[in-house]
């Protein structure tokens, strides 16, 4: 039996670190990246869906549908500074249980801290998963939204981002995440709060 092909939309929004692309379902976000970056998100995809038609109705902000409009406003709200504005998009980011688990944990993280790998895995209640948490990491599929951004090392290096360190670095600052603070004061265990007061 031949598995029914998937269609997904695929909708671009203008950014200061590039444009985003946004695909969804009928129903949810299934992958946010860049442009630049098409090659592992048709990759993921792939892997996922298998066979499956991306079609670009949504252009420009035009002919969205109700679902392509809502994300693309809360993303342009986020960039603008409403930090939160990410929080409630519906996702769907498939995977693993293990993986899913790792990308929502993610949301859990809040805006302005940082936290490091093994702080994850011990959250997640499996400390000795460092290395598999930090795999799960790199394969978010659905960037910004699950904020696997507001990962880093231990010693405060931002260790790789799918969508290069410099995205990565203007991420933690939009939020007001002050890596030097991270590096002075971090220790294993411990979340930081690194806005300024």
């Amino acid at each position: 039996m031949v598995k029914p092909v998937t269609t997904l939309c695929l909708t671009t929004v203008n950014s200061p670190i590039g444009d985003i692309l946004l695909v969804t379902d009928n129903n949810a976000l299934v992958s946010l990246d860049y442009q630049g970056y098409e090659h592992r998100m048709m990759r993921l995809l792939t892997k996922r869906y298998g066979a499956f038609e991306l079609i670009e109705n949504c252009r420009d902000g035009q002919n969205c549908s109700p679902l392509e409009a809502t994300l693309r406003g809360h993303i342009h709200a986020y960039l603008e500074g409403d930090l939160t504005a990410i929080d409630h998009i519906p996702v769907n980011p498939g995977g693993t249980k293990f993986q899913s688990t790792v990308w929502h944990a993610l949301r859990t993280i809040p805006v302005g801290t940082a936290i490091s790998y093994g702080e994850l895995a011990r959250q997640l209640g499996n400390p000795a998963a460092v290395r598999a948490v930090g795999t799960t990491n790199g394969l978010n599929p659905i960037s910004i939204v699950l904020p696997c951004h507001r990962v880093i090392g231990a010693n405060g290096s931002l260790t790789g981002y799918a969508g290069g360190l410099e995205r990565k670095h203007w991420l933690l600052h939009h939020e007001g995440v002050d890596l030097a603070t991270f590096k002075q004061k971090s220790s294993p265990g411990q979340q930081l709060s690194l806005l300024d007061n």
